[in-house]
C-alpha cells in the first residue's frame, strides 16, 4: 500500500478527542452534563460529536428538545470506542515508562462520579499532573497491579486467588438495583423483591468474569423458593438494556451505573434485606510489599474518613 493511500484512510479515521466525546455524552445522555464533566462548553462538544458522525456517515444520537438516545450504531461504537481509548492510553503509559507518576486504576463496573461517599477522595487523589488512571476490569487491573504495572487500584470484591500478593482495604458498599420493564406491575413499587418479577429472566454472566461477585450473588439465589431463570449478558450494557425495556428480561446493576434512560425502561432498590445479601463491596488494593512513600500516602488519603461499618463475614 502507498503513502498516498494510507494517508486517504488515516484521514477519515475519528480522532481520541472525538471519541471521548462521545463517549461522555453516551454515558451522560446529556450534553450540558457531558461538556461540564470534560470541562469544555457546549458548542465545541457539539461540533465533535458532529465531525464524528460525518466521519461514520450516520447519526450516533436521536435527539430531541428534550431527551438524547443512542442509535443502534451509537450502541455498538460505545464498546467499541471503551476499548480503543483504554488501550491507547495503557499504550502511553507503557512508552512513557514514567516511574514517579501515580498510576491508580479504577473498575470500569462502577461510575465513581455518582458515588459521593467515595468520589470526592479519588478525585481529590487525582487532583494535578502526577496522576495516570486507567478503567479496567477488576480482575484486568489486579494482572496490571502484579506485574507493577500500576501502584493503587480500586476493584469490586476482592480476588480469590491474590490474598498473597496484595493488601485490600475495604472502602465502600455500593447497592444493586434491579433493572426491569415499566410495563412490568412491579414497577409500581419503591422497592422489589426478586420474588415480584420472578417471571422475568435475569440477564447474567459467567462465573471466571467475576468468581467472587458471582459466588456472593449465587449463594443468594439459592435460598431462593423457585428457580431464577437465566439469559446470557450481551457484552455491551446498553444493549442488555434496551432488551430489558422491550420486555425481554431484568438485571442487577451498580446504582452508580443507572444513568442510561429509555422509554420502556426502569430501576428499583431491592428491599432491604436482598440488599444485605447483594450489593459490591469495593476496595483498594496495593501490593503486599509496597514501601513507596507516594503509593503509601496515596491510600491513606483514600482511606481517610472511611466508615466506621465493615463488611460482615
Amino acid at each position: 500500500m502507498n503513502g498516498e493511500s494510507v494517508d486517504s484512510i488515516n484521514n477519515k479515521l475519528p480522532s481520541i478527542k472525538q471519541l471521548q466525546c462521545f463517549l461522555a455524552v453516551a454515558q451522560e445522555l446529556n450534553f450540558r452534563r457531558a461538556a461540564e464533566r470534560l470541562r469544555m462548553t457546549q458548542p465545541p462538544l457539539t461540533r465533535h460529536i458532529k465531525c464524528l458522525e460525518e466521519t461514520l456517515g450516520c447519526e450516533l444520537f436521536a435527539r430531541n428538545t428534550h431527551e438524547v438516545h443512542l442509535t443502534e450504531t451509537g450502541l455498538i461504537l460505545v464498546e467499541k470506542a471503551t476499548y480503543l481509548i483504554n488501550e491507547f492510553t495503557l499504550f502511553m503509559r507503557e512508552i512513557k515508562n514514567d516511574k514517579t507518576r501515580l498510576r491508580i486504576g479504577l473498575t470500569r463496573t462502577l461510575n465513581f462520579d455518582n458515588i459521593p461517599e467515595l468520589g470526592h477522595k479519588i478525585k481529590t487523589l487525582m487532583f494535578g499532573d502526577d496522576i495516570d488512571t486507567q478503567h479496567l476490569t477488576s480482575s484486568q487491573l489486579l494482572n496490571f497491579l502484579s506485574k507493577g504495572q500500576m501502584d493503587i487500584v480500586i476493584t469490586g470484591e476482592q480476588s480469590l486467588h491474590s490474598e498473597h500478593d496484595f493488601k485490600f482495604h475495604w472502602l465502600y458498599r455500593e447497592p444493586l438495583l434491579l433493572a426491569i420493564p415499566s410495563s412490568h406491575p412491579s414497577s409500581l413499587k419503591e422497592k422489589i423483591s426478586l420474588t415480584y418479577v420472578a417471571d422475568l429472566p435475569l440477564f447474567w454472566f459467567s462465573r471466571n468474569a467475576n468468581p467472587v461477585f458471582y459466588d456472593k450473588c449465587e449463594k443468594y439465589f439459592q435460598r431462593l423458593p423457585f428457580l431464577l431463570k437465566r439469559r446470557k449478558e450481551p457484552d455491551d450494557s446498553l444493549v442488555m438494556l434496551s432488551s430489558i425495556a422491550k420486555g425481554k428480561g431484568m438485571a442487577l446493576m451498580p446504582r452508580s451505573m443507572c444513568t442510561f434512560n429509555q422509554e420502556g425502561l426502569c430501576y428499583r432498590e431491592l428491599v432491604d434485606d436482598v440488599a444485605q445479601s447483594l450489593n459490591i463491596d469495593v476496595y483498594a488494593a496495593i501490593r503486599k510489599n509496597e514501601t513507596r512513600e507516594g503509593v503509601i500516602n496515596g491510600l491513606n488519603r483514600l482511606l481517610n474518613e472511611k466508615p466506621v461499618i465493615q463488611p460482615q463475614n
